[in-house]
């Protein structure tokens, strides 16, 4: 199936490597108009004119809810009104429940859940509009089991699971639809730095005993846009090798 979203606009959070930058690539690729957008300004510079001559790249603080703003607002008078929007800027400040200092909560609250709501806030209005939109948060399936150390980081994700079942029964009556995309483990600068041995034992607990690839969520995300899935809002789904069935 050919997914064509020639003449749509794009903005992918935390887009300049890793599962951001290949849900980029894909959109991309598909026809879409991408705003590429990172914390570095020359990094998303960098990163669009490596992916499209349609790609901008942008600099914005997720967890700064005046940037978050700003950025709607100027990826749509310089490409367009946002017709799609993937979440997918996070952060992690992992440590035993006893030990998270409140300023670490904050800092992943704020830059998970708290600017993925910005964004929709901002860019749905245009959405609700032009009758048409598509909104991916990217979560985790550590938002559905939990994991040790993680208290702060499964809450945000968590929460970005049921913020989007509100956004989809708020916004349908627009076309607008919300969905998420819960990825496992997937081949990151983290996962490349872990021995031998603690690969061994993650591939032991994922029934297809790889980790998952950023083009593993990118192909999902890039149906999840498309006039394909129109049928489809309120939905969280899980890209983890089957680890958590």
């Amino acid at each position: 199936m050919k997914i064509d979203l020639s003449g749509r606009t794009a903005l992918v959070t935390g887009s300049t490597r890793g599962i951001g930058r290949g849900i980029a690539e894909s959109l991309a690729a598909a026809g879409a108009r991408v705003a590429i957008v990172g914390r570095d300004e020359a990094k998303s510079r960098q990163a669009a004119d490596q992916i499209s001559a349609e790609a901008r790249g942008y600099a914005c603080d997720v967890a700064d809810p005046t940037s978050v703003t700003t950025l709607v607002e100027t990826v749509e008078r310089e490409l367009g009104g946002v017709d799609i929007l993937v979440n997918n800027a996070g952060l992690t400040r992992d440590n035993i429940l006893f030990r998270i200092k409140d300023e670490d909560w904050d800092a992943v609250i704020d830059t998970n859940l708290r600017g993925a709501f910005v964004a929709i806030r901002a860019a749905s209005r245009g959405m609700m509009k032009r009758r048409w939109g598509r909104i991916v948060n990217i979560a985790s399936v550590v938002g559905l089991v939990g994991n040790k150390g993680q208290a702060n980081y499964a809450a945000s994700k968590a929460g970005l699971i049921g913020m989007t079942k509100s956004v989809a029964k708020e916004l349908a009556s627009r076309n607008v639809l919300a969905n998420v995309v819960a990825p496992g483990y997937i081949e990151t600068d983290m996962t490349a730095a872990m021995t031998d041995e603690a690969k061994a034992m993650l591939f032991a607990q994922i029934p297809l005993g790889r980790l998952g690839t950023p083009g593993d969520i990118a192909g999902l995300v890039t149906f999840l846009v498309s006039d394909a899935a129109a049928y489809i809002t309120g939905q969280t789904f899980v890209v983890d090798g089957g680890m958590v069935m």
